[in-house]
């Protein structure tokens, strides 16, 4: 069982975005910048082009729903797409608040945010969600 699979089931914390029967958003603690969300099956498959196509073209379509909240809630000109794959064995996307496109350079040091910054972005995040998609 992956970590993220731990998490789906509420077995280790995280900072929740959005769920539906599917899919799996929330924030990752080591971000690229405010808001850097990881979006996730509930099925564990460790690489993303082995999901079967409605999986995937759901990831997809949930991710989108995501990323149109985020600039709604953190200051960004736009939200960065990135599939790398290679830290955990489930597969995601990361959804990246930009304000140019070094934001998106993963060898750079992580934000070190406080518990309390990463209850409000995913509190203002999730609201934008709820908002958007009547949840």
């Amino acid at each position: 069982m992956t970590i993220f699979s731990k998490i789906i089931k509420g077995e280790i914390p995280c900072y929740k975005i959005a769920e539906n029967e599917h899919y799996f958003a929330f924030l990752d603690i080591n971000p690229l910048a405010q808001g850097h969300t990881l979006v996730i099956p509930k099925c564990e498959v460790d690489y993303i082009f082995d999901l079967d196509d409605a999986t995937l073209s759901g990831l997809v379509l949930f991710a989108k729903k995501v990323a149109a909240a985020l600039p709604k809630a953190v200051a960004c000109k736009r939200v960065g797409v990135v599939v790398l794959g290679l830290e955990v064995p489930h597969a995601h996307i990361h959804l990246v608040p930009l304000n140019q496109e070094s934001d998106v350079d993963f060898t750079k040091p992580k934000l070190q945010l406080s518990p309390e910054e990463f209850q409000k972005i995913a509190a203002d995040i999730c609201l934008q969600w709820t908002m958007n998609n009547g949840q």
